[in-house]
C-alpha cells in the first residue's frame, strides 16, 4: 500500500502536516497526534481533487524515517483502479460500456468516500485486462496490507 512520507512543523501553538509528493494535500492541528488523524482525510482530500482534474496521482517517495499515511484499504484499490483505467487509456465512458454500467455507477466506483464492493472494483479490473492482489504482511514491517493493479 502507498505510504506517503510527511513533514511536520510547528507553527504558533499548531502542528502542520504536508505532504512532499502531493503537495495540495496539508492539515493542521493542536498536536502531533490529532494532525496525524487528520492527516489521512487530507490527503484523501486531494487525491480525490487530482481525481477530479484527471492527472496522474503521484506514487510516494522513501519515508527516509518520516512518519507516513496511507489511504484507506477500499480507497486504495480505486486509486489503483483509476492508475490502470489511465495507463490502459480507458475513460469512464468506456468503462461503463464494457462493464454494461451506467455512468453514475462508474462515477460512484471512482469516488473514494463512497462505499463499493471490493468485487466491483475487481470486475472493473478484470473489464481492462487486470486484476487486483492483496498481500497481508506482519505488522512488523511497515509495509501493511498491500494492494496492486498491474
Amino acid at each position: 500500500m502507498d505510504r506517503f512520507p510527511v513533514v511536520l512543523e510547528k507553527d504558533d501553538g499548531t502542528v502542520a502536516v504536508s505532504f512532499p509528493d502531493v503537495s495540495q494535500a496539508h492539515t493542521f492541528g493542536a498536536d502531533e497526534v490529532e494532525v496525524m488523524s487528520r492527516a489521512q482525510a487530507a490527503l484523501e482530500t486531494a487525491i480525490i481533487a487530482l481525481m477530479a482534474a484527471r492527472k496522474d496521482i503521484p506514487r510516494p517517495s522513501p519515508a527516509r524515517g518520516r512518519p507516513t499515511v496511507s489511504l484507506p484499504l477500499l480507497s486504495v484499490a480505486k486509486v489503483e483502479l483509476y492508475r490502470a483505467m489511465r495507463r490502459a487509456k480507458v475513460n469512464k465512458a468506456e468503462l461503463a460500456r464494457r462493464l454494461g454500467w451506467h455512468g453514475p455507477q462508474v462515477d460512484r466506483l471512482l469516488d473514494l468516500r463512497h462505499a463499493s464492493h471490493i468485487r466491483q472494483i475487481d470486475a472493473a479490473l478484470k473489464a481492462i485486462g487486470k486484476t487486483i492482489e492483496i498481500n497481508v504482511r506482519s505488522t512488523s514491517s511497515s509495509q501493511g496490507t498491500h494492494i496492486s493493479a498491474d
